[in-house]
């Protein structure tokens, strides 16, 4: 056994959770379909996750919390309030953003409000080339 003085253990966990978070927002990201009741069960288990994390470390804030929350409740946005999100959170991938969209699609934004997002998506990342 091997003791780890505080600090590095500290800095260890810091890193998981960003990294389990960070694959979390990816995972959801991943999502061909859902429905307000499948988005309502993920806040239920980032909660689930966030309980069973501040009982392991007391490490506070839990690193990346907000990151995961803003892209779980981004589903809700209506057509208007989601092009000043997707310009305002440069933080997730163009990836990310284009999945969140055409999940969106049907639900409640329709097809030609899913190309103007998609645009916008596509303009945002075009400096990026």
């Amino acid at each position: 056994r091997v003791r780890i003085p505080l600090p590095v253990s500290n800095i260890l966990w810091e890193h998981c959770i960003r990294l389990a978070n960070r694959t979390l927002v990816e995972g959801y990201a991943n999502v061909k379909k859902c429905s307000n009741e499948g988005r309502a069960l993920m806040q239920l288990d980032f909660q689930q996750f966030l309980m069973k994390l501040e009982k392991l470390t007391d490490i506070r804030p839990i690193p990346d919390k907000e990151f995961v929350e803003t892209y779980i409740k981004a589903y809700y946005l209506t057509e208007n309030d989601m092009d000043r999100w997707i310009k305002e959170h440069r933080e997730y991938s163009t990836k990310q953003l284009t999945n969140l969209v055409n999940v969106c699609l049907g639900s409640h934004i329709n097809k030609k409000a899913r190309q103007k997002l998609l645009s916008v998506i596509d303009d945002i990342d075009r400096p990026k080339r």
